[in-house]
């Protein structure tokens, strides 16, 4: 609230000014994200309290512990204005996903892995950005870098540092083709881990890319200098496509949500880079609405292994009357995946299209609509599975416990059930009052991003 009635806030750590020390800033984005970050760390938290119990028994503390270090390092990237402390907190937030990835054990510890070379790699890009932009201005704090950079944007430094930038920050956000990480990371972590990570680091990851590239280097440099940002957006494209084909083909519940967050990564980022206010509209709306729903989506894949041990798609079968709260959730969560109104993706999705129109985008506009229909092919194809099972969807390959329990019903605890239904609640609100959201935390951003 103090954001929104009296403008950003500063603070400076120990009391030295910046650019000599290291300084906290809040604005409207950054304000909208603290919020995205809290309430879905809190959501999940207040789930977790069960599965961790069946999932990682003896386990507790340990992952609380390293899970209170996540959502402390994710905050810290949302509200510094240092450039290297930046890279301090995102290294925290990693390294706190790699442990609570590889606390699950099994193939998760092999995911964990594999996500920690990837992830170093990211860093060690990022790291080297700092460095060329520390060489070529002596400075780290994000304002005084946006000073500074005005008069250098043609400097060869900065290019590198830019280019960079950007490679280590989408491997950071799995952005298409350096996703490769993401799909065995959420799928064999443990299920609150799943909704946890998908829910915000991503996320997070595509912020940096927002704040960085059009409040620290000169958005100039990246639209007209140097094509980025059309590149980006044509990588964006492609993982709309792409992982909109490798979700429909995915058997397993949980890896077919993780193959659709690549698929709706490209949406954010295609939006931040077609770099008009319609378009970065879009992709900023869709980065909040996205966390809850994809946070929402992995509770609810989690629920359904706690109460019935199914991952399988085709094991769905009578899920509406074994579970009804738990497959309505679902269902309308799913809705504003495909970008049906009221939710909030059907917004986030309109002003893309805007956006790609206003860009003349005309290609982009189609490859939005195809991926909403795939969108719809795979989410229905769940539902279907959950509400209008068919007598001969292949009865012998169930299991024992799914046949002989068909119309018993059986819903998780309260504490599991309630953050999943919130989050389901939150995606219509955001869908319904969008436009207060977009005048109070987006519009801001986008007018200071761009009118620059």
């Amino acid at each position: 609230m103090e954001v929104l009635r009296h403008g950003p806030m500063e603070y400076f750590m120990g009391g030295w000014t910046p650019p000599w020390g290291i300084e906290y800033h809040i604005d409207h984005l950054g304000s909208l994200m603290l919020l995205m970050v809290s309430f879905v760390t809190l959501l999940v938290g207040i789930y977790s309290n069960k599965s961790v119990l069946r999932e990682l028994p003896d386990k507790a503390v340990p992952f609380y512990s390293v899970y209170l270090l996540l959502v402390s390092g994710l905050m810290g990237i949302v509200v510094t204005a240092d450039m290297f402390n930046l890279y301090v907190f995102l290294e925290i937030s990693s390294l706190a996903s790699y442990a609570l990835i590889a606390i699950g054990g099994g193939t998760a510890v092999v995911s964990a892995f594999r996500y920690v070379i990837l992830g170093t790699i990211g860093a060690a890009f990022y790291l080297l950005s700092v460095g060329y932009l520390y060489s070529v201005t002596g400075s780290l704090n994000m304002n005084d870098l946006a000073i500074l950079l005005a008069d250098l944007d043609r400097s060869n430094a900065v290019l590198v540092s830019f280019a960079f930038f950007v490679i280590g920050i989408s491997i950071k956000m799995a952005l298409f083709p350096m996703h490769t990480w993401l799909p065995n990371a959420y799928s064999d972590a443990p299920s609150a881990v799943s909704a946890l990570l998908a829910g915000t680091t991503t996320k997070v990851a595509a912020y940096i890319l927002v704040r960085v590239t059009f409040f620290v280097f000169q958005p100039n440099l990246s639209i007209e200098l140097i094509p980025i940002t059309t590149l980006l957006s044509w990588m964006g494209a492609i993982a709309m496509l792409l992982g909109s084909v490798m979700t429909i083909t995915q058997s397993d519940l949980k890896r077919m949500l993780a193959y659709s967050s690549v698929a709706q990564v490209g949406y954010i980022v295609m939006g931040v880079s077609l770099a008009n206010t319609m378009s970065l509209t879009g992709g900023l709306l869709h980065l909040v609405g996205h966390a809850f729903m994809k946070g929402g989506l992995f509770l609810v894949a989690g629920a359904i292994i706690y109460q019935t041990g199914i991952r399988k798609i085709r094991d769905l079968r009578f899920l509406s009357i074994k579970m009804p709260w738990t497959a309505a959730t679902f269902a309308v969560i799913a809705c504003s995946m495909i970008g049906i109104p009221p939710t909030v993706g059907f917004f986030s999705k309109m002003y893309l299209i805007l956006g790609a129109i206003d860009a003349e985008q005309w290609l982009f506009v189609t490859i939005i609509f195809v991926s909403s229909v795939l969108a719809l092919m795979y989410f229905a194809n769940v539902i279907r599975y959950m509400y209008f099972p068919k007598e001969d969807d292949a009865l012998d390959t169930l299991s024992e416990q799914t046949q002989l329990n068909r119309p018993t019903r059986n819903e998780v605890p309260l504490t599991m059930l309630a953050p999943m239904l919130s989050l389901a609640v939150i995606i219509v609100l955001l869908g319904l009052f969008n436009g207060q959201v977009l005048s109070l935390f987006i519009e801001p951003a986008v007018t200071a991003s761009i009118v620059r």
